[in-house]
This record gives structure tokens, C-alpha cells and sequence, in this order.
């Protein structure tokens, strides 16, 4: 599905939040976007070269295009173009909570520090699905993920151990689906990761 992309500004708690929005092609007779829903999608660590136009935030957010959604993907406090200061997280949830109030999402998505965030606003929220990659368990204490969560995660993930995410994934009997000879940034197997998002969220 071809798709277009435009900037947005959200208000957020410390100052406009940029968001690139990734949006099927067509409209309605309305004029609307002939989207069926949106979903928003999370970039890695400030502090670490994550912004919106990290390589799989952009996977993810044409995954979620090619299913039909709109896709929006902000830049954290102080990443971009959007205002104030990396907060250790605390402030960059409360950025996601701003954009979510502002679009309503059919789905929550994240990779490492973006899926940890999006983990702690989806039991915030009630969120009803969830897809996170690489998700940052050994930065946070993560709550429960909700039942049916996508979990992928890559079998050779030198900054999140395939270990420690099953450690968190246990005790809920969450599946974790393995993407065989992936690092931590999906270097060579992107296409292996938007074929499994386009799989298991239509």
C-alpha cells in the first residue's frame, strides 16, 4: 500500500511534540483519511540517537500502513523538533500520553527504550494492542504486558539479552516470537520484522 507522511505538532506537557504521520493513500468522500485506525509507534533511547526516523520505528509504522492505519511517530522531549529535555523517561511517558489523548489509538507500538514506554502506558491506558520490539526489560521494571502483546525480539540482541526479556516474559506466559541471527537493531532482517508485524496485527 503506498503511503504519505506529514508533519504534526501535538501539545505536550513540556512544549509542542513533532510527529511524522505515515498515512495510507485515499481519502473518503469526506475528505478523511481512508485509514481503518491509527497506531503509535515509539522511537528508542534520546539520549542514544533514537528519534522518529529510527530504521524501525519507520518499519514498524509502514507495517502498520500497510494494514490499513495511521501511523504516528513522535520525537521525544528535546529529540527534533519537539520541545524541552531528555527526563529519564518519566517526562517522555507523559509525551506518549499526550499523543495518545490526542489520537486515540487502535494500537501501541515501541522498539527498546519506545517499547518499554509504550509496555507503562498501555497499563496505564487499557490499551487494547500492544507490539513491542527489542523492549528495554533491563532498563525498567515493566509492568504485565495485556494478554495477546506481540513480543519479537532478535536471537543475537547484544543490548537487551534474549534472556532477560524471557525472564519477563514467564511469568505472564507471554509468547516472545525470536527473529533468528537479528541484533539488537534488526541490521539485514527489517523485512523479517515488518512480515511478522503484518502477520500477526491485521
Amino acid at each position: 500500500m503506498r503511503a504519505s507522511t506529514r508533519r504534526e505538532f501535538v501539545a505536550g506537557p513540556a512544549g509542542r511534540i513533532e510527529c511524522a504521520v505515515d498515512a495510507p493513500e485515499g481519502e473518503t468522500r469526506e475528505g478523511r483519511s481512508a485509514a481503518r485506525g491509527t497506531a503509535l509507534v515509539a522511537h528508542p533511547h534520546p539520549q542514544f540517537g533514537g528519534t522518529l526516523d529510527n530504521k524501525v520505528v519507520q518499519t514498524l509504522a509502514r507495517a502498520f500502513v500497510e494494514l490499513g492505519y495511521e501511523s504516528w511517530r513522535p520525537n521525544f522531549r528535546g529529540v527534533g523538533a519537539s520541545e524541552g529535555e531528555y527526563d529519564e523517561g518519566r517526562g517522555e511517558l507523559d509525551d506518549l500520553l499526550a499523543v495518545y489523548e490526542k489520537i486515540h489509538p487502535a494500537v501501541l507500538a515501541g522498539f527498546s527504550f519506545g517499547a518499554a514506554l509504550q509496555a507503562m502506558l498501555a497499563a496505564r491506558v487499557g490499551a487494547p494492542r500492544l507490539v513491542l520490539v527489542g523492549v528495554a526489560v533491563t532498563n525498567f521494571d515493566l509492568p504485565p504486558a495485556p494478554p495477546g502483546t506481540l513480543v519479537i525480539h532478535g536471537e543475537r540482541d547484544e543490548t537487551v539479552p534474549l534472556a532477560a526479556v524471557l525472564d519477563w516474559a514467564r511469568p505472564q506466559e507471554l509468547p516472545v516470537t525470536l527473529v533468528p541471527g537479528a541484533d539488537h537493531f534488526f541490521h539485514r532482517k527489517l523485512h523479517v520484522l515488518r512480515t511478522i508485524v503484518s502477520r500477526c496485527s491485521g
